[in-house]
């Protein structure tokens, strides 16, 4: 396997775990607002999955010039995620405070916070990625 066929696959997993943790991301708070979570809380959940859904198919569906967005896009959106739930569960966000025995509340902290890490990595594989082309180009 040469250099190059080792970064392309290299770039692939890095995609797919990122969709992965993006629809996750996404798909927890759907099955909130599906076991009851409503109100203003309920639309936003709802927004979150649309935002974890199109980032995480667009992890994978993007051509090699978008991705870099993409991936940012994703890393920015789990940050937010995860900083608006911590924020829930300590001082309270738009008036709604949560707790940590709200349904799915722990896991989607470790989730939330693996995903950074994971699209943080991946972040700084497509931008090597996206560099080493430009400089091929050349």
């Amino acid at each position: 396997m040469s250099a190059s066929d080792r970064e392309r696959s290299i770039l692939l997993i890095a995609r797919i775990v990122s969709a992965v943790f993006l629809l996750a991301a996404g798909g927890i708070h759907l099955f909130l607002v599906v076991n009851g979570t409503g109100g203003i809380l309920g639309v936003m959940f709802v927004l979150n999955f649309v935002a974890g859904a199109v980032l995480g198919i667009g992890m994978l569906v993007v051509p090699a010039r978008f991705l870099l967005g993409v991936t940012v896009l994703g890393l920015l959106f789990m940050i937010a995620s995860l900083a608006a739930l911590l924020l829930a569960l300590t001082v309270g966000l738009f008036g709604i405070r949560s707790s940590w025995e709200y349904l799915l509340a722990p896991e989607t902290v470790i989730l939330e916070s693996i995903g950074v890490v994971v699209l943080a990595v991946a972040t700084v594989i497509v931008f090597r990625h996206r560099r080493a082309e430009l400089e091929l180009s050349r």
